[in-house]
């Protein structure tokens, strides 16, 4: 039954396409193969063009098989802004891992989203490269990334024209569990333009979970995103601080 509550709702958030998204947030870290994942409901204050109140939600399911590990997250916000306009966002994330050494993986993915505010009127990634388990403590892990990606992006500023381009994507992730019942992940993703450097994404983001409960955790989480070339009067630092609960399962 949980598996089909599951299909639901990877159809529902699987229409909705925000901005570089935290793969490694909610990545559920098991030594056993089968169906895991978890979801998470969140209210934040937002600052982008506007001021805003934002309700927003997450999902992430992933199904591990020895060597192999697929994972799909999905993430759907609605936006307040100004208390006039509800404006909405989301992104659909698809990530395959190939494991061929205790501390060595290949990953490849591929991402669609869109973000009204930001003029993001569609963005697709596709891309590959190798993970890397820098440490082998069980309660202070880091990981680090670094791949090769194609974007195809269409801007709603009237002005940007259709970008075709090949970005690098690296990232550094800490996940640090000082007891059984807290967590703290933060990751920071650089994506520099292959042919300009100069023209460059960064963002990290930041997340405290507490369990309350089996299953149930309080959730607070804090995303910074710096981008040198947005769309047409969106500005070029972004910030979003969220708290909501979290509901994980085996």
């Amino acid at each position: 039954m949980k598996y089909i509550v599951v299909l639901i709702i990877i159809c529902f958030s699987l229409s909705a396409k925000s901005q570089i998204l935290n793969a490694e947030s909610l990545r559920k870290v098991t030594d056993t193969s089968g169906f895991s994942g978890s979801a998470s409901l969140d209210f934040s204050l937002k600052r982008d063009v506007n001021q805003s109140l934002e309700v927003s939600s997450s999902f992430h399911i992933q199904y591990k098989m020895k060597k192999h590990l697929v994972l799909l997250k999905n993430d759907i916000e609605f936006q307040k802004i100004e208390g006039t306009k509800l404006e909405n966002a989301g992104i659909a994330h698809l990530r395959y891992n190939y494991r061929f050494h205790p501390r060595i993986a290949l990953e490849a993915f591929t991402q669609a989203q869109y973000n009204k505010v930001s003029k993001i009127e569609f963005r697709g990634l596709v891309g590959a490269g190798p993970r890397f388990k820098v440490t082998t403590s069980e309660k202070f892990k880091v990981y680090l990334g670094t791949h090769l990606m194609y974007e195809y992006e269409e801007l709603s500023d009237g002005i940007t024209p259709i970008q075709r381009d090949f970005r690098s994507t690296s990232y550094l992730s800490f996940s640090f569990y000082p007891t059984k019942t807290m967590s703290l992940i933060s990751t920071t993703y650089y994506q520099p333009k292959l042919k300009d450097f100069g023209d460059y994404r960064f963002s990290n983001q930041s997340s405290l979970l507490i369990d309350v409960f089996k299953n149930f955790a309080f959730k607070t989480s804090y995303t910074f995103i710096y981008d040198e070339t947005p769309a047409v009067g969106i500005p070029n630092s972004q910030y979003n601080l969220k708290t909501g609960v979290a509901y994980t399962f085996d």
